[in-house]
């Protein structure tokens, strides 16, 4: 029900924009989420947002740099990823909440999304 899409190989310091298309039901009042997982590492939070778009959270260690949003009449979250590291290297998955606060852990999360593939090159 969760589609994500838009990974691919970037050079460090460039830019890849994710998707995440939601079907079969409407997200538009869920908390939409991303999470990576690099190899060997447990699953980490990337960033949330609220149904309007009006409240987002980002971990430390994307904030300033990555930027999520949503289109709910296209029942899709966005992640613009800029200057990219190559410890930002995953494969990035999108998830859907039906509560209504941000959360950091992967446990509230309802629905998963397959996951896309971020490599990032030095």
């Amino acid at each position: 029900q969760l589609q994500a899409c838009g990974g691919g190989l970037a050079q460090a310091g460039g830019s890849l924009r994710l998707s995440c298309a939601a079907s079969g039901r409407t997200f538009s009042w869920y908390v939409m989420g991303w999470f990576r997982q690099a190899p060997g590492k447990e699953r980490e939070f990337v960033a949330a947002i609220n149904w309007s778009g009006g409240t987002t959270h980002y971990a430390d260690s994307v904030k300033g740099r990555f930027t999520i949003s949503r289109d709910n009449a296209k029942n899709t979250v966005y992640l613009q990823m800029n200057s990219l590291k190559p410890e930002d290297t995953a494969v990035y998955y999108c998830a859907a909440d039906q509560t209504v606060v941000l959360r950091t852990s992967t446990s509230p999360y309802d629905y998963w999304g397959q996951g896309t593939l971020v490599t990032v090159s030095s």
